[in-house]
């Protein structure tokens, strides 16, 4: 059955914008009327989340059913998009009403599972690439067999401010899917196979809303859990996932900082 159902889809326009919806929430009090950022970091983790409050003390600011964090070192230019769930329907409704508000520019940071064998725990990835194994993206693009793909120079920007910090992590495509629970070891055998690097739960999605809203986005993960053994084995509280993730932080915060070239 393909997906969408409706051969009409991608011919259609949307009944209600994301515009709408976020001028509905501004008028109950739920989304900011005056905040407008230019970029964004997308925040899964409640460590680094910890961090990011202890280190900047931001103000926290209501946004439907997430919150948006404005970075004082940023001067309020870059906000911490964080609280709002996991999985690839709410960052990406999360990312529409982003974008609604004026975003232009984002980074999606956070844990992934590594499938490639030479990749361990506390490992960072730059992602070129992301296979749409999800349901979002395929509303959005309207090739089903294309993968979903960040923004070029955006993603040379995040690579240039990692090495900044003396990391170089390879660069690799990512397997996005709805379903962890149901990855299975032969999929993981054939997306070894292809060479995919890690696999996660909204980039793919979050790729394809940039290209339609015709924004800029870059990804980056630390491993978090190893599929390539015999055994799982996840490290999500590991000291090492933690330090990753304040590294892609850092560096991504740099990357939305920097004044973007015409």
């Amino acid at each position: 059955m393909p997906i969408p159902r409706h051969p009409a889809k991608h011919a259609s326009p949307a009944h209600f914008s994301p515009e709408d919806h976020l001028d509905y929430f501004r008028n109950v009090g739920l989304a900011p009327g005056s905040l407008q950022p230019a970029a964004a970091i997308f925040c899964y983790q409640r460590t680094l989340l910890r961090h990011v409050v202890d280190t900047e003390q931001p103000s926290r600011i209501p946004c439907v059913t997430g919150m948006l964090y404005p970075l004082p070192s940023t001067g309020g230019s870059v906000v911490l998009a964080a609280e709002f769930g996991i999985g690839a329907p709410a960052a990406a409704m999360t990312m529409e009403l982003l974008v609604a508000m004026g975003v232009r520019r984002f980074l999606n940071i956070g844990t992934a599972g590594g499938l490639a064998p030479h990749l361990t725990v506390g490992d960072l990835t730059i992602c070129t690439a992301a296979i749409r194994d999800e349901g979002v993206s395929h509303h959005y693009l309207a090739d089903p067999h294309a993968p979903a793909l960040p923004a070029h120079q955006l993603t040379e920007d995040f690579a240039a401010a990692l090495h900044q910090h003396g990391l170089t992590p390879p660069r690799g495509s990512t397997w996005t899917t709805d379903a962890p629970f149901r990855e299975t070891r032969a999929e993981i055998a054939h997306y070894q196979q292809e060479g995919v690097l890690t696999v996660e739960m909204e980039t793919a999605a979050l790729f394809a809303v940039a290209h339609l809203r015709q924004v800029e986005i870059a990804a980056g993960f630390v491993i978090s859990d190893v599929l390539a053994g015999e055994a799982w084995n996840p490290q999500f509280r590991a000291a090492e996932t933690a330090r990753g993730l304040i590294s892609l932080f850092e560096a991504a915060r740099a990357t939305l900082t920097e004044t973007p070239v015409p």
